[in-house]
């Protein structure tokens, strides 16, 4: 069987890692997510407060539109902080999986 030297380096997977010195401004990047992590958090109490306003005036006048509204958006407050408050576990969680490959 003919084998050619170079397919052996083709096909050992790059031992890469990721690392804080690669490149500057890591640090800074990490503080500017981190930032706005807390403008998603407020975003997302400002909303579901928002949505539980509308969903009650919607109860209160008997409007069916503006209470669907209303639960709407308390649901799309509710999800958002899920995603933001457990953002670094999903990454995470995919990251082990991806590496795992």
């Amino acid at each position: 069987m003919f084998s050619h030297p170079m397919t052996r380096v083709l096909a050992d997977p790059p031992h890469i890692t990721p690392n804080d010195t690669g490149l500057p401004g890591v640090g800074a990047a990490e503080k500017i997510v981190g930032a706005l992590l807390t403008v998603g958090v407020i975003a997302a109490i400002a909303g579901l407060v928002v949505a539980a306003i509308v969903w009650a005036v919607g109860g209160h006048s008997s409007n069916p539109q503006m209470q669907h509204r209303g639960k709407s958006g308390v649901l799309v407050a509710l999800v958002a902080a899920l995603l933001i408050g457990g953002a670094n576990v999903l990454v995470q969680f995919f990251w082990n999986a991806g590496t795992a490959l």
